[in-house]
């Protein structure tokens, strides 16, 4: 298992699930050249375990794996919804790939396989998912929030890092993050963020206070900076 690698050219991490430690050297050496960041877990149950808070993209699963098999990582990951999964798998049984998709995988690869046709696949299954989660899960470098679950955590060497906001702090957070480098002011985040109340703007500013010291805390200072008379802008940094 090794922490997420990063690259420009895009954000999405995907969850390499392999036992076979020159196989899922190949498929995240190709994954990172094509700038994906990568995560990876030598048996099912880890992936389990980890799923939950890196949130991954998508799933690379292979079948037979000790402690937890690919059908039992896909059945659960399926339950929890929301994850695309590619199967790969020596298994080349038309039951084997009828399995795999009535228990909710996006496509099937068979080894041995070519890398550049796993990375196209990737690509492909991404295209066809990438709208809804794009309209749940915000990102800006390390920091990601997920806007129906009202989780939010900070990814960075060291691990992932939660972050427990109020849910006035989630909405302003989540508010900004859809409009990076955007000044906002005070009685904006005002009307945005606490719909209906009777908060004054210098209440923001306490949100405000309180939201930059949890996120410096977990790793991401100076993400939403002041803009002297006017407001607060979030940055991608």
């Amino acid at each position: 298992m090794c922490l997420p690698k990063t690259h420009a050219m895009t954000n999405a991490l995907i969850l390499i699930v392999e036992d076979e430690p020159e196989i899922a050297e190949i498929l995240d050496a190709y994954l990172v050249r094509e700038g994906f960041r990568t995560y990876r877990a030598a048996d099912g149950q880890v992936a389990i375990d980890v799923q939950p808070s890196i949130k991954p993209d998508l799933v690379l699963l292979d079948v037979k794996m000790p402690r937890r098999d690919g059908w039992a990582v896909l059945a659960e990951l399926s339950r929890r919804g929301g994850t695309p999964v590619i199967m790969l798998t020596a298994l080349d049984e038309d039951i084997d790939r009828l399995q795999g998709l009535r228990l909710g995988a996006d496509d099937y690869i068979v080894k041995p396989f070519n890398p550049v046709e796993v990375v196209a696949r990737v690509h492909a299954v991404l295209r066809r998912t990438s709208g809804l989660r794009a309209q749940r899960v915000l990102r800006a470098g390390a920091l990601e929030i997920d806007t129906e679950s009202y989780q939010a955590s900070v990814h960075t060497s060291g691990g992932s890092t939660p972050l427990a906001l109020t849910l006035t702090e989630f909405r302003i957070l989540a508010h900004m993050m859809k409009s990076p480098n955007r000044v906002f002011s005070r009685s904006e985040l005002v009307d945005a963020c606490l719909p209906g109340s009777d908060a004054l703007e210098r209440t923001v500013d306490s949100h405000m206070s309180n939201l930059r010291k949890k996120l410096e805390q977990a790793g991401k200072s100076g993400a939403i900076t002041v803009v002297r008379g006017v407001g607060y802008r979030f940055g991608n940094a």
